[in-house]
């Protein structure tokens, strides 16, 4: 008589959890993440959609000194934040993201207006007021010759920054 074989369990999607070591890397990832909350300030905090729980945590890691304390604290706060919607928190973050890039990006086009303008003197002066029309055209003029006096004497481009600060007032960054 021939040996049977034993069939195979069949195991269905759900039934197969993830490891522990799963577990442990998706808890520390959530311990980050609180950790990144933690050490935003309150009005930073306040765009996230928190809950009180997790709120009166992370406003109690303030008066933790222990090293092992703050170390149980966090994996409170990692236990609070699987409760938590995370989607919805990383949707922030993302645009958090989005908005910083955003404003880098003015920041470089701003760089840019500064150097064209120094180089150029009065025509870049006339192409930004173009773009800019509330933009104080005497003012700009007087630090533009001012950055091209300290750029040939070779001195520290204070002006360069005073124009800098001013094409950013004036662009309403």
């Amino acid at each position: 008589m021939p040996k049977k074989r034993p069939t195979p369990i069949e195991m269905d999607e759900q039934d197969i959890r993830p490891s522990k070591s799963q577990l442990k890397r998706e808890m520390h990832e959530l311990q980050q993440l609180g950790e990144t909350l933690i050490a935003m300030s309150p009005a930073e905090r306040a765009r996230f959609p928190l809950s009180d729980d997790l709120l009166r945590a992370i406003d109690e890691t303030a008066r933790i000194r222990s090293h092992e304390g703050r170390r149980r604290h966090m994996q409170y706060v990692g236990k609070l934040m699987r409760k938590e919607d995370l989607p919805a928190i990383h949707a922030v973050f993302d645009a958090i993201e989005q908005e910083r890039e955003q404003r880098d990006h003015a920041f470089h086009r701003l760089e840019k207006w500064r150097d064209r303008l120094i180089d150029e003197g009065d025509d870049g002066i006339e192409r930004f007021m173009a773009d800019y029309p509330d933009a104080d055209r005497q003012t700009l003029r007087q630090l533009v010759r001012n950055a091209q006096r300290e750029r040939e004497q070779g001195k520290t481009p204070a002006s360069a920054r005073k124009l800098f600060k001013q094409l950013r007032d004036s662009a309403a960054l």
